[in-house]
C-alpha cells in the first residue's frame, strides 16, 4: 500500500476519533438504557463503531 498523503491522514484521524468518540457513546447509552432492545441496539451501534474504527486504524500500519 502507498504511503498517505498529509490530508488523507488528517482526514483519517478525524474518522478514527469519530469512532471512537460514537463508541463511548453508545456504550454509555447501552448502560442507561432500561429496555433491553434499546439497550442491544447500543451495544450492537457500540460494537460497530469499534470494529470501523479498527479497520481505519489498520490503515495506519
Amino acid at each position: 500500500m502507498s504511503q498517505l498523503n498529509q490530508q488523507e491522514l488528517q482526514n483519517l484521524r478525524h474518522l478514527i476519533g469519530a469512532h471512537d468518540v460514537a463508541y463511548q457513546k453508545m456504550q454509555t447509552y447501552a448502560q442507561q438504557a432500561t429496555d433491553p432492545q434499546i439497550r442491544s441496539y447500543f451495544q450492537q451501534s457500540a460494537q460497530d463503531a469499534q470494529k470501523t474504527k479498527q479497520q481505519l486504524m489498520s490503515f495506519l500500519s
